[in-house]
């Protein structure tokens, strides 16, 4: 069966169509999940509140654009509801930023070791730092789906990439100290 078969089955609400069209994208849309979730647990709740807004509003969508697309940026909005009105985004004088670069173009460091350090991020910064840095969204988007400041945005942003910085440079100095 093609995917627009099985969309449009979905939108009749054929639930053997539903189960497949989980099974065909609930791993993508996990790793979209976990990437903003605090934990495992968490991310699979918020898988599951992410199909449910799929399968409520399949109808909207038109067949213009990627589904996938379609898929990911409910997915991404599920779980940034949580935090849309939480006080967790630090404000900061927006003359006060300074960007930071963080290289990582070092054999040494494992792509685990990157992941492992971003999810501990904490959740403001990792937050602005997967939307803007692995997702692609501009400063203005991640105000606008957060519902702060560009500002903030772009401090949130630069202190997750200083605590990166500081991590990987620690990292680097272990395996330099361990190898003499």
């Amino acid at each position: 069966m093609s995917l627009d078969q099985l969309i449009i089955k979905c939108k009749k609400g054929d639930a053997k169509a539903q189960e497949q069209l989980y099974r065909l994208y609930a791993r993508k849309l996990f790793s979209v999940c976990i990437k903003y979730s605090n934990n495992y647990s968490e991310a699979e709740d918020h898988l599951q509140d992410a199909f449910v807004t799929i399968f409520n509003k399949i109808e909207q969508f038109s067949h213009k654009g990627s589904f996938e697309g379609w898929m990911k940026r409910i997915a991404v909005n599920t779980v940034l509801q949580k935090y849309r009105g939480a006080r967790v985004f630090e404000i900061i004088n927006e003359e006060a930023i300074e960007d930071v670069v963080v290289d990582v173009d070092d054999e040494d460091i494992s792509l685990d070791f990157l992941l492992d350090i971003i999810q501990a991020l904490p959740e403001r910064y990792r937050m602005v730092f997967n939307l803007y840095v692995l997702d692609g969204f501009t400063h203005k988007e991640i105000s606008n789906m957060l519902k702060i400041s560009i500002g903030t945005s772009k401090s949130n942003l630069a202190r997750a990439r200083m605590i990166l910085k500081t991590k990987i440079e620690e990292y680097k100095a272990k395996l330099n100290s361990q190898s003499l």
